[in-house]
């Protein structure tokens, strides 16, 4: 028997894949942007292992390809009135009914997704970055700003939403457009304290202190290294505050200081159809819940999106 001991072959590695693929799974990158992408895919991977945030991205994503190809998927024309279909149930011609008017709900709900989308995307685009510059200078700068500001803050924050809308609106008159404008001015003190929070922990970390040593000023700063760290809080704070956006925009329209009749925009439309209620329920549970799943989606998507960019989660 020999005293020669026998060792075991160690297995060969699998070959590595090539492609794109074996790019993004790379141990180390090799360049700055090779690192942000594999950062993009490896949080997209965990979006994709959050079921809710994942489902509400679909329905955002259906009732945006709705809005886009409205003209393709609707049936009728959407201001087309015809009596002597009023207030047809659900059919073959007529896939949703119709309402008071004889015009086809369903194209209505199609070209109402535009509006409603519109009317919260361009929301989002204003606060964002009012929110965020606000906050950041008040958290960096301190002292008499951040006090003036807050207390703005403040005031804004002692009213609901709704009400401080109603109020601008009111007073800038019905429409779109002002609609959008009082929306904005109502939506904004959110992100503005949000974004002071996380300045007041960013600007005493040494990194910040080492750029003030280098003669930076307070602007390239807040723009070039405050401004960047606070964006992933603030995006899902947006998308967050985008169903409050869309009820406030439907609460708007019901209440005639939204967008006009004849306009078919989803407040208006559940508007209209509240008198029907008890007889013809789907004119005003239609719009109605439109206006609920897409607010849903955005909450999911919104809740996915803070445990996908919180770095403690990383």
């Amino acid at each position: 028997m020999s005293d020669k001991t026998v060792d075991t072959p160690i297995p060969s590695p699998a070959p590595a894949t090539t492609g794109y693929g074996a790019w993004l799974r790379a141990p180390v990158p090799t360049s700055p942007f090779h690192a942000r992408m594999q950062q993009l895919w490896l949080k997209w991977w965990r979006l994709r292992s959050n079921a809710s945030a994942l489902f509400g991205l679909c329905v955002i994503l259906l009732i945006l390809a709705a809005a886009v190809f409205a003209p393709l998927l609707a049936t009728h024309d959407i201001f087309e009135q015809n009596l002597a279909e009023r207030l047809m149930r659900p059919s073959a011609v007529h896939w949703l009914g119709t309402d008071e008017l004889g015009r086809d709900i369903y194209s209505r709900l199609l070209y109402g997704a535009r509006i409603t989308l519109y009317i919260a995307c361009l929301t989002a685009v204003i606060v964002a970055p009012i929110g965020l510059l606000i906050g950041t200078s008040a958290g960096y700068i301190g002292g008499w700003a951040d006090t003036v500001l807050m207390r703005i803050v403040d005031i804004f924050l002692a009213f609901p939403s709704l009400i401080l809308a109603l109020a601008f609106v009111a007073a800038l008159g019905p429409g779109i457009q002002n609609a959008i404008i009082a929306i904005s001015l109502a939506s904004w003190p959110p992100i503005a304290r949000l974004a002071r929070a996380e300045t007041l922990s960013i600007r005493k970390s040494d990194y910040i202190a080492a750029i003030r040593l280098q003669g930076a000023s307070s602007l390239r700063i807040i723009l070039g290294h405050i401004v960047p760290m606070c964006i992933s809080s603030v995006v899902v704070r947006v998308t967050l505050n985008m169903a409050a956006i869309i009820l406030t925009a439907a609460g708007l329209g019901f209440l005639g200081l939204g967008a006009q009749p004849p306009s078919p925009e989803w407040g208006t439309m559940l508007s209209s159809g509240r008198e029907f209620m008890l007889t013809n329920w789907w004119i005003a549970a239609i719009p109605g819940s439109a206006i609920l799943i897409t607010s849903l989606a955005f909450n999911l998507l919104g809740d996915g999106l803070r445990d996908v960019l919180d770095p403690r989660n990383g």
